[in-house]
């Protein structure tokens, strides 16, 4: 019999996903079910663009194997599909001797995973890649590069429905129950709502993540906790201030990057992000307020103690959100002729960030796998970079579980 897979979100996971279903058996039914009427409407399509080389995690992690295969995959898929990807680099700027003794030790992570030409840099060496930029050292990522992530997801989307795919924009799962051997949806579209069974399903929720697996009775662990981040824009005629991305150094006191600077395909300039408590799941400013989704965060212990952890960091994020003059100050630690009128408002992401029960940021990706369902618990980035390598994975398991039931 032909094997029926659904596919949970149209992010660049559900879509790679689903093509990578039908690569392995292009006689299976799959169908991808997207609850937006636009394919990367969330996470996708508001990310910066960064493809991620593998410089900072942990060697023989998921995310450092599965970024780098994903780096090779993506990196050829654009070649193929003739999508743009400048190879921009990326530099680590260390602004103090604490920042510089702790790029060693990305260093060796970053060579350890196999990043290709990563080097530190003198003072004078980084003014030689970034002009503009003050350091006294730098960790050299020549290798990074940036990508329109929704255009790859589109071009994956119509891949996907080439092969035989049903994309059904605008269906939203609202149930997932069980009938014998099938997985049942209860999808909901137009004002009704439809059952629809399945052989297999693949849930790449996003910031819905946590909650598709309740429906579907997994661990309640993780949680997602909604984090918005901000960015600011550089105006065009400052645009040449930098010549590729300029980070911070990792701090490990703190749970979220800092304010860094990110070129974009379009030769936009990014400025950010910072990372504030979303007052929605899917909040993109301040005035996007859900109390459903501020009354599960209320009742998350999980959150209550990462915020005890962390609420001066929260403090200080929150502060440069209401104040321009605040995160502009942020970036001029590593842009010194940066001004406050040189940056105009840019666009807002939300991060779906993961916390297990102790209150702690689940840093690696998390994969679950039962009874002909696959769940992605924890897709932070570099996640759209890993889609291709995410997707084959979840292809393996998909295999795996067909096998088990064939016995």
């Amino acid at each position: 019999m032909t094997t029926r897979h659904a596919v949970v979100g149209g992010g660049i996971l559900g879509v790679a996903v689903a093509r990578e279903l039908l690569r392995r058996d292009p006689a299976a039914h799959v169908t991808l079910l997207e609850k937006e009427p636009e394919l990367a409407a969330h996470q996708t399509g508001r990310n910066s663009g960064v493809v991620h080389a593998g410089l900072y995690y942990e060697p023989g992690s998921a995310k450092a194997l599965m970024c780098r295969r994903g780096v090779a995959l993506l990196e050829a898929y654009c070649e193929e599909m003739d999508i743009q990807r400048v190879t921009c680099g990326k530099v680590l700027v260390a602004l103090d001797d604490d920042e510089r003794a702790r790029l060693a030790g990305i260093e060796r992570r970053a060579l350890a995973n196999g990043v290709p030409g990563v080097r530190i840099l003198s003072a004078a060496e980084l003014r030689e890649i970034e002009p503009h930029v003050a350091g006294i050292a730098a960790l050299h990522s020549p290798s990074t590069s940036i990508v329109d992530f929704a255009e790859v997801t589109r071009a994956l989307a119509a891949d996907a429905v080439a092969a035989g795919a049903s994309l059904r924009l605008g269906h939203e799962v609202t149930a997932i129950g069980r009938r014998g051997a099938e997985v049942v949806l209860a999808v909901a579209t137009g004002g009704s709502t439809t059952d629809i069974a399945f052989d297999h399903v693949v849930a790449c929720g996003g910031l819905q993540s946590d909650r598709l697996a309740a429906m579907a009775g997994d661990d309640p662990d993780p949680v997602i906790i909604p984090f918005r981040g901000e960015y600011y824009a550089l105006r065009p005629e400052r645009r040449s201030l930098v010549n590729g991305l300029v980070y911070p150094v990792p701090d490990p006191r703190y749970p979220f990057l800092g304010v860094h600077l990110t070129p974009r395909v379009d030769g936009e300039v990014l400025v950010g992000p910072n990372a504030v408590l979303a007052l929605a799941r899917e909040g993109y400013d301040w005035r996007t307020v859900s109390a459903h989704d501020l009354a599960q965060v209320a009742r998350s212990p999980a959150f209550w103690r990462f915020a005890r952890h962390h609420w001066r960091t929260g403090v200080r994020e929150t502060a440069g959100s209401l104040s321009r003059r605040r995160f502009v100050a942020a970036a001029r630690a590593y842009l010194p002729e940066l001004a406050d009128d040189d940056v105009v408002p840019g666009r807002a992401g939300v991060r779906a960030q993961a916390l297990d029960r102790d209150g702690g940021l689940v840093d690696d990706f998390r994969i679950t796998a039962r009874e002909r369902l696959v769940i992605l618990r924890n897709a932070p980035s570099p996640a759209a970079t890993s889609a291709l390598a995410i997707a084959e994975h979840v292809g393996t398991l998909v295999a795996e579980s067909t096998r088990t039931e064939d016995l």
